[in-house]
C-alpha cells in the first residue's frame, strides 16, 4: 500500500475535511502526489500570469481556507501521460462518489464524460461541487 510523502500530507493539511478523506482512501488504492492545496495570494496570481489557471486571487476554490480544491497527480508522475492522468481522475472520482462528495475535475469541468472537449485543461485539479 502507498503512503503519502511528508510534503504531500502537509499540503493535502490545508484543504477542506472532505477532500482530505476522499484522499486518504485514494492513497491506499492509488500512488498519487498532492501538488497543491491552499493557494496564496502571491501564489495563485502567479499560476494564473503563467497561464496555468484562469481565475484571479481570490476566485479560485484553492483560495479559501481550507482550501476546496487540490492539485494531485499519479506517481509516478508522467506529465504528458494524458490516458493515466483519465484514469486517476475516474478513480478519485469514483471514491468520492461511493462518500457521498460530489468533485468537478479540471480535464472535464462541465461533467458531461467527454474528456476531450474542454477549452483549458487542468488535469491535477479536483474540487468540490457544493
Amino acid at each position: 500500500m502507498s503512503t503519502y510523502s511528508s510534503r504531500s500530507l502537509r499540503r493535502l493539511s490545508d484543504v477542506d475535511e472532505r477532500l482530505q478523506d476522499v484522499f486518504n482512501e485514494v492513497i491506499k488504492h492509488f500512488d498519487n502526489t498532492i501538488i497543491t492545496g491552499h493557494r496564496t495570494k502571491d501564489y495563485q496570481e502567479t499560476v494564473f500570469r503563467e497561464g496555468k489557471s484562469k481565475v484571479q486571487w481570490p476566485n479560485s476554490k484553492h483560495n479559501s481556507l481550507p482550501s476546496k480544491a487540490v492539485d494531485a497527480a499519479p506517481y509516478p508522475l508522467d506529465w504528458s501521460d494524458r490516458e493515466r492522468f483519465t484514469y486517476f481522475a475516474g478513480f478519485v472520482i469514483g471514491i468520492a462518489k461511493s462518500k457521498g462528495i460530489t468533485l468537478r475535475w479540471g480535464g472535464g469541468w462541465d461533467r458531461d464524460t467527454e474528456v476531450d472537449d474542454n477549452k483549458f485543461d487542468d488535469l491535477l485539479h479536483f474540487e468540490l461541487v457544493e
